[in-house]
């Protein structure tokens, strides 16, 4: 009992540290978020935060105290006094340098924190010139701590240690498991991230949750977890060239390439209106174009003939971040994670989103789960995104399964927004996310004729996405919004993608559908990508806009018809039925898809120097922070 009463008592020292941290950032920036709901749960939120970063600093103290040798007391005493005052100094400093830092980059300190510490000359002499006075008082408040805590803490542990073995050595257990719920938080079956200190739609308020230690750990993790590593292993290309092989690829002509943007252009509308027009992505997890057919997606076969349909469109992975990205930010698949999840694109990175909230659009991700789940809340409110709306937000909802409340309560909600947005006189751009279809495949019972009787099957499942999307439109043509609406329909990647080939590009075959007012139905039989997608759909809102979209409306007369695929750590790169494949420590190799499948061909130089150029590119934009 000993040994959690003085654990317990650092705790709360390190909880009572952050919680002053917490409370003077909140009193600086109380203006920036004053009028938003809700300010108080900033430090419950907060809380949690600290409590997992808390919880596993005490793991190192916990193992000392069950398990030194009482022989060893003395030393062992003295261990835990050092490692103790250089963790509290350690935090006193981080809780420091946060203000600082806010002030500088508006944000809690994250990988820019340690980016540079490679350059020490530089950085140290940045720092001692711009921030004498925060250092002065960051090492003056942590010299007094060390004296104070080294005057104290002489003997403290030594009661402790002087037990027998056995007797500590059995709490080991019990207050593992709780320093692993506080280092987990949570009892769902996801562990809490920073994506947690993500409740509000305030980017400043979600800043003051969150903890600085873990900020900077999750972006440094992040970024040696998710950094391609690998790309040196596909080939060696200049970035400039790279990005002048994409242009020329993708036909698109945008700024000069050493730009903060290569790729924006202004893009004019083939549709031109004065009403500001409203957009809805209705994103479907793990769509595959295999399922398309009167058996299993009934309310799908009736929709295509109502507007236009994309029947060779492909996704460009095989996640669903890679689907996000590509639908809502006109992004292909960088190596490694996607950018849904990395540190460099969790700001200022473009979407649908950033680009029509300035128009005074109010902006929406819709999703039945927790948003928290892939980063997303975090990516998608630090990229334009006004409101978050998740599981918690639906009140007593039809079914819940799994992964969240189901299709039929998402498009439900997704209708009462729209529709009370419609009645305000708020133009709206939303990206709403079905969750469904997704393994174990639990769907409400009595709402399909079910193709597989009685099991919980993906034929199941799809069929039930399908009759969330007639629910979703048969309630939306009722109200007034739905004419002045741009509705997309489109699948994030299929739901398993493999096969013999080293791409097998029949598996990146997805469905996409764009109807509303003013669409006219047509059948459009050419290659498609994910941006091809999206920048269509904007060219529907009638407006010239201004994007670094890797992909064009198909009714520009410059469309390119290409694809890029990433299957694992390959690379395909598709123009019209010409495939080059690129792969980490292999050499390149060019394929004629035909029948569904790769036929290997004499190799093309020329476009598997392009297909590499899309790795580099693509990586070089993520790294460089230039997709904007």
């Amino acid at each position: 009992m000993q040994i959690f009463k003085k654990l317990f008592t650092y705790y709360l020292g390190m909880i009572a540290l952050f919680f002053v941290g917490r409370l003077v950032l909140f009193i600086w920036q109380f203006d920036r978020f004053a009028d938003t709901k809700n300010l108080w749960l900033s430090f419950v939120y907060g809380l949690k935060m600290d409590t997992m970063v808390a919880s596993i600093l005490l793991i190192v103290p916990l193992i000392v105290l069950s398990f030194s040798p009482t022989a060893l007391r003395k030393v062992a005493n003295l261990f835990l006094r050092l490692y103790f005052v250089s963790v509290f100094a350690f935090l006193i400093y981080m809780e420091n340098a946060t203000f600082p830092f806010f002030k500088q980059y508006d944000v809690r300190p994250n990988f820019k924190f340690v980016e540079y510490l490679e350059y020490p000359k530089e950085v140290f002499g940045m720092l001692i010139a711009d921030f004498k006075l925060p250092l002065f008082i960051a090492f003056t408040m942590m010299g007094l701590f060390v004296w104070w805590f080294m005057r104290r803490s002489k003997e403290s542990f030594s009661s402790i240690l002087s037990l027998p073995w056995l007797k500590r050595a059995v709490w080991f257990l019990p207050i593992a498991l709780l320093l692993f719920i506080g280092i987990r938080s949570s009892f769902g079956h996801r562990a809490a991230n920073i994506s947690d200190a993500m409740y509000s739609s305030n980017r400043i308020l979600n800043e003051v949750t969150k903890n600085s230690l873990y900020a900077v750990g999750y972006a440094i993790y992040a970024n040696k977890h998710f950094a391609s590593k690998t790309i040196k292993l596909y080939g060696k290309m200049n970035p400039e060239e790279a990005l002048e092989r994409m242009q020329k690829v993708l036909k698109i002509h945008g700024n000069d390439l050493k730009s903060k943007s290569p790729f924006r252009r202004i893009e004019k509308t083939h549709f031109a209106t004065t009403k500001k027009k409203n957009l809805v992505i209705f994103l479907q997890e793990s769509l595959g174009y295999q399922f398309v057919s009167p058996e299993i997606t009934p309310e799908l076969m009736k929709l295509k003939k109502q507007g236009i349909w994309f029947d060779e469109a492909y996704s460009n992975g095989t996640r669903s971040v890679r689907g996000i990205a590509g639908s809502a930010a006109g992004f292909l698949a960088v190596p490694g994670k996607g950018v849904v999840k990395r540190s460099k694109s969790q700001n200022d990175f473009f979407t649908f989103a950033q680009l029509l909230k300035p128009l005074g659009y109010h902006t929406m991700f819709l999703y039945g789960g927790e948003a928290h789940f892939d980063n997303m809340r975090s990516w998608f409110l630090g990229n334009g995104v006004d409101e978050v709306v998740e599981q918690k937000d639906f009140i007593h909802p039809a079914y819940v399964a799994t992964w969240g409340a189901s299709d039929e309560d998402l498009v439900k909600k997704g209708n009462e927004k729209f529709s009370k947005l419609y009645t305000e006189g708020k133009p709206f751009a939303a990206m709403m996310f079905s969750s469904s279809n997704h393994s174990p495949f639990d769907i409400p019972k009595g709402r399909i004729d079910e193709v597989d009787k009685g099991t919980n099957s993906v034929n199941n499942a799809v069929k039930y996405a399908d009759y969330a999307i007639g629910l979703f439109f048969k309630e939306a043509k009722k109200q007034a919004y739905y004419k002045d609406t741009i509705f997309v329909v489109i699948a994030d990647h299929n739901i398993r993608v493999y096969g013999d080939d080293v791409v097998p590009v029949n598996m990146f075959h997805i469905p996409a559908l764009i109807i509303g007012g003013g669409v006219e139905p047509k059948f459009y039989n050419k290659l498609a990508s994910q941006p091809d997608v999206l920048a269509t759909a904007l060219d529907y809102l009638g407006k010239d806009f201004s994007y670094p979209i890797l992909g064009k409306s198909i009714f520009s007369d410059t469309k390119a018809e290409v694809n890029l695929m990433q299957f694992n750590d390959n690379y395909a790169l598709r123009i019209g039925d010409k495939v080059a494949v690129v792969r980490p420590r292999e050499k390149p190799q060019t394929f004629k898809y035909e029948k569904e499948h790769l036929v290997e061909v004499a190799h093309d130089a020329e476009l598997e120097k392009d297909a590499l150029a899309f790795v580099i590119g693509l990586n070089y934009l993520y790294d460089k922070q230039l997709y904007r």
